[in-house]
C-alpha cells in the first residue's frame, strides 16, 4: 500500500524535491501552491517519476482552502498517511526597517499557514489512529540570525507550536517531526530579496534540497522528534543553549550582511 502525502508550498524548491524522491518510492502525493501552472507542471514529473499527483491550486493563509485540499487528497486517495508543512517564504531586514505589512505577511504564511494546514489535517489524523505531521522549519528557529529577525520569530512561532502538539499527542500514534534546514539552494533567496528590496551575503554552508528531501523521507519511514538534514547545524543550538553571548558574537561574524546599493 502506497503511502499517501499532502505537501504545500510545492511548486518548488523542498517542497517539489520531496514530491519527487516520494514518487520515486510510488507513494500518493497531493501537492499545493497558489501557482496552479507550476503545480501542474510538478504533478506531471510526478507521475514520470512513479508516483500518483493531484494537484490543488491553495493558499495556506486561509483556513478553508486548507481544509479543503485535505479534503480532496482524502477524496482522491482515500485517506492521509503525512501531511508537510512546507510553505513559507523569507524578508531580510533590521527590525526598525520591517513594516508592520511585511511582518504581518511572513507571519499569515510561514506561521499561520503551517497553523491552518495542521488544524485541517489533525482531526482526520485523529479518526484514523494514525497520521504523521512534519513541519519544515529552519536551523533560524533554533538560533536568530542577523538580518532575519522577521523570518526568524515565524520560525521560532512554528517550534514552539510543534513541540507542544508533539508533547499532546505523545503515546497516541501520531507522529510530529520538526525539519532544519540550514540555506539550501532554491529559488528562496531571490523571492527574498525581491521583497525585502536589498540582498545578503552569508559564508556558511549550504545544502541541496535533495538532501532535505532524502532526510525527510528517512523520517517518514521512521518517524524522529527533530530532523536536521545537515547534522552539524545541530551543534549551533546546542552552543547557544550553553553560551548565548559567544553565539552572538559568532552569528554576527559569519550571519548574513546586507548588501544595499
Amino acid at each position: 500500500m502506497s503511502t499517501v502525502v499532502a505537501i504545500t508550498g510545492a511548486s518548488a524548491g523542498i517542497g517539489k524535491a520531496t514530491a519527487l524522491r516520494l514518487a520515486r518510492d510510488g507513494a500518493s502525493i497531493a501537492i499545493c501552491a497558489r501557482r496552479l501552472d507550476r503545480l501542474e507542471a510538478v504533478a506531471d514529473d510526478i507521475r514520470r517519476a512513479g508516483g500518483q499527483a493531484l494537484a490543488v491550486a491553495a493558499d495556506v493563509t486561509k483556513p478553508d482552502d486548507m481544509r479543503a485540499f485535505i479534503d480532496a487528497t482524502v477524496q482522491a486517495f482515500g485517506r492521509l498517511d503525512v501531511v508537510i508543512c512546507n510553505a513559507g517564504f523569507g524578508i531580510y531586514g533590521e527590525i526598525d526597517r520591517v513594516t508592520p505589512e511585511q511582518m504581518q505577511s511572513i507571519m499569515d504564511v510561514n506561521y499561520f499557514g503551517t497553523f491552518h494546514t495542521v488544524r485541517a489535517a489533525l482531526p482526520l489524523f485523529r479518526t484514523q489512529g494514525h497520521g504523521h505531521t512534519i513541519i519544515i522549519s529552519s536551523v533560524a528557529g533554533k538560533r536568530g540570525i542577523p538580518f532575519m529577525g522577521p523570518y526568524c520569530a515565524t520560525k521560532f512561532a512554528q517550534i514552539g507550536m510543534a513541540e507542544s502538539l508533539r508533547a499532546e499527542l505523545k503515546g497516541t500514534g501520531l507522529h510530529v517531526s520538526i525539519v532544519y534546514p540550514i540555506s539550501t539552494n532554491t529559488e528562496f533567496f531571490e523571492v527574498m530579496t525581491q521583497n525585502s528590496g536589498f540582498a545578503t551575503r552569508a559564508n556558511g554552508p549550504k545544502q541541496s534540497p535533495d538532501s532535505v528531501a532524502d532526510a525527510i523521507v528517512r523520517a517518514i519511514r521512521k518517524p524522529v522528534p527533530e530532523v536536521y538534514p545537515y547534522l552539524p547545524a545541530k551543534g549551533l543550538a546546542v552552543l547557544n543553549a550553553i553560551f548565548p553571548g559567544l553565539t552572538d558574537t559568532l552569528t554576527k561574524r559569519w550571519g548574513r550582511k546586507p548588501i544595499r546599493n
